[in-house]
């Protein structure tokens, strides 16, 4: 989701500055979960992660992954039911540890926390100009929209372009953010927190910039240190 906040979806491709974001902002008022990379954004493939879409998922399908954060931990339920192609690909990472020691770059209080640059928003070092425009190296097919969004739903960022999801994610903190949500209706929902969610409100009440792009101030963003999968 790359995404104008403010009670406003997040595109995923979270900006180069304020007009990235804006260009890669999902909804119609600019608000959404931020973008997914282009090809020429290529993160460097840990020994079992994909280069390319993993297989989609069967409806049968179900994982437990399980986020170890700065600020506790996070328990998701993920549904190939939901999203094949979406679940697959959130699980292969997850499994691959692509996602270990990514921050939580995006934070809108009421309306989402978006994660996932697995390029750009690495622990040690992450580049704070790029962080949000990054991904796998590669895209996956857009799964439909199957559920409804509401707090805790776990779903993938994109840009307004089809088939532009990557590895970027964001968590639904509240009921109301389903309005912006679903006036684009193309963020494939995966499943939902199961436990955790006071952890996630945790995260949501970090100080942010206040120059559109909802980042993180300080030294010391939320970070998922590591994830861990069970099932399928």
């Amino acid at each position: 989701m790359t995404a104008s906040p403010a009670r406003h979806p997040i595109a995923l491709a979270a900006l180069a500055v304020a007009a990235a974001l804006a260009a890669a902002a999902c909804s119609a008022s600019g608000s959404s979960p931020t973008p997914a990379p282009t090809s020429s954004q290529t993160a460097a493939p840990a020994a079992a992660c994909p280069t390319s879409a993993p297989p989609p998922f069967t409806s049968n399908e179900k994982a437990t992954v399980t986020l170890d954060t700065t600020q506790g931990q996070i328990v998701i339920a993920v549904d190939g039911s939901l999203a094949p192609h979406a679940t697959a690909n959130f699980v292969a990472l997850a499994r691959c540890g692509m996602y270990d020691q990514t921050i939580f770059h995006r934070i809108v209080p009421d309306f989402v926390i978006q994660g996932g640059d697995v390029l750009w928003g690495k622990q040690p070092i992450f580049n704070w100009p790029r962080v949000g425009t990054g991904g796998p190296g590669y895209t996956i097919p857009d799964d439909p929209v199957t559920a409804p969004y509401q707090r805790g739903v776990v779903a993938m960022a994109r840009t307004s372009k089809p088939n532009s999801q990557g590895s970027q994610f964001f968590i639904v903190l509240d009921d109301e953010a389903a309005g912006s949500l679903s006036k684009a209706n193309t963020y494939a929902i995966m499943g939902s927190v199961v436990e955790g969610m006071d952890v996630v409100d945790a995260i949501a009440k970090t100080p942010t910039t206040t120059d559109g792009r909802n980042a993180p101030i300080g030294d010391s963003p939320p970070t998922i240190t590591k994830v861990t999968v069970s099932g399928p």
